[in-house]
């Protein structure tokens, strides 16, 4: 007789399950990652003097995703993992593809300016929130509870190592070389990337398992329909999961958005240049290595301190402490390696706590792991639009500031002139990630979720 949804699952549903969650946590990236390399060309069809002035299209993704995870997580815990995230990923997947249409000149008459872009940008976040709560939310139902670390370390260097392969894509379909033309153009590589979301959406929609294999998963013995709120607001645990995911996604948001742009700017590596592909890349590629070393790394500490809670807390103190340091270091750096060398190993740091970061989660919340996950991940975003928003800013003030000394318009502005005052507003940006390292490893000091949110909900055997 076939296992009911509450008995052991079968290695192979197993494998499945981490299958298609790593798959699409790879498909997130890429579609987040080819906005950053688009930046400057979207900004040179608009009419645009800099890239930074897209700094609301940047932002406009994270509020929307900050505004929509809590609903899309609770939606989650209600109706199944499996249902939201086919509705996740059809709808982004949508947006991506429309995004290559923007600007676009169809008998003379452009297809939507700045402001359609910004709108784009925001229906793209409110389509993607939810994703990762109810990945969490997946996992927490199918597999067990002993590699929860493990598999989110899994699905986040999946996610990575798309981010991280993304310039290099870019470089080989859009930036062409000296001897032979692009491949495509910028907009059919968002036509491109829409159409690989639709196609993992059909295939997980006919292989991913439909019912869940533990007995708190939807549909199963105890599924849980309300919200608990009070519980949620009350719990000093999330509250400080919550502020340090804000402070290590302000700090690692620049990988994502302004880094290609960046590195362009000040070292004069275009789109073309592999080298500067794979440099573009790094911290990409290092945060994948340091999701995959996150839950050895958790079990390693778990058996020196004997205690897990224990080994969690000292890997984040630990991690985010270096994390600031790398950052230090990276604001003075001169040499274009040495500067995306430490910008990686801070990102690296980062993505090293992931997996204890989301596990948390799932200990905290149980039953109701895709809300609690949520939360945290809806807090977290407000970091990437305050980081979009707030670098732009000081670019853009940076760049006025200058025009201003030499009573010109900014768009008058000699273009070596508008380079060294971007480069300073950056570097303004750059003090503020040394900071949102330091609150992320004080926060980390707090973080106890050996006890779920509401004592109703067993312990989880760990």
């Amino acid at each position: 007789m076939a296992a009911g949804p509450a008995g052991p699952s079968p290695r192979g549903d197993q494998a499945r399950v981490l299958a298609f969650a790593c798959t699409l946590s790879m498909i997130t990236y890429l579609d987040r990652a080819c906005f950053g390399m688009a930046l400057r060309p979207i900004a040179g069809e608009l009419g645009l003097a800099d890239s930074s002035q897209l700094k609301w299209a940047v932002t406009a993704f994270a509020i929307a995703y900050a505004a929509f995870e809590i609903p899309a997580g609770a939606m989650g815990d209600r109706l199944g993992a499996k249902v939201m995230l086919g509705r996740i990923v059809i709808w982004w997947s949508a947006c991506t593809a429309l995004t290559g249409l923007v600007g676009l000149r169809v008998g003379g008459v452009a297809l939507g300016g700045v402001g359609t872009l910004i709108l784009l940008r925001f229906l793209f976040g409110a389509g993607e929130a939810g994703a990762y709560p109810n990945i969490t939310r997946a996992l927490h139902d199918r597999l067990p509870a002993r590699g929860w670390e493990t598999a989110q370390g899994m699905v986040f260097m999946s996610g990575r190592l798309a981010g991280g392969l993304t310039p290099l894509i870019w470089a080989v379909l859009v930036g062409g070389t000296a001897s032979s033309p692009p491949w495509i153009s910028w907009r059919g590589a968002f036509l491109l990337f829409g159409a690989v979301g639709v196609a993992w959406a059909v295939a997980f929609k006919l292989g991913f398992p439909d019912r869940p294999t533990r007995p708190d998963g939807p549909g199963g013995e105890s599924a849980h329909g309300g919200v608990p709120w009070k519980a949620l607001f009350r719990s000093r645990t999330l509250w400080a999961l919550c502020i340090m995911y804000l402070a290590a996604n302000y700090a690692w948001a620049f990988n994502l958005s302004y880094l290609p742009s960046y590195v362009e700017q000040r070292f004069g590596l275009g789109a073309e240049d592999r080298i500067g592909a794979v440099l573009k890349g790094a911290p990409l590629w290092f945060g994948a290595i340091g999701c995959l070393l996150g839950g050895p790394a958790v079990g390693l500490l778990t058996r020196g301190l004997g205690d897990r809670r224990l080994a969690r807390r000292a890997l984040g103190v630990g991690a985010m402490s270096a994390g600031a340091a790398c950052w230090w270091a990276a604001s003075r750096a001169e040499d274009v390696r040495v500067f995306c060398g430490l910008v990686a190993m801070s990102a690296f740091t980062i993505d090293l706590t992931l997996g204890a970061a989301w596990a948390s989660c799932q200990d905290l919340g149980r039953g109701r792991a895709a809300t609690t996950a949520a939360c945290m991940n809806t807090v977290g975003t407000l970091g990437t639009a305050l980081a979009g928003w707030l670098t732009g800013t000081l670019v853009e003030s940076s760049i006025a500031a200058k025009a201003a000394l030499d009573r010109v318009a900014p768009d008058a502005l000699a273009e070596a002139d508008r380079r060294l005052a971007a480069l300073s507003g950056y570097e303004s940006a750059f003090a503020t990630y040394v900071g949102a390292f330091i609150l992320a490893a004080a926060c980390w000091t707090l973080v106890d979720p050996r006890r779920p949110l509401l004592p109703e909900d067993d312990p989880a055997p760990r």
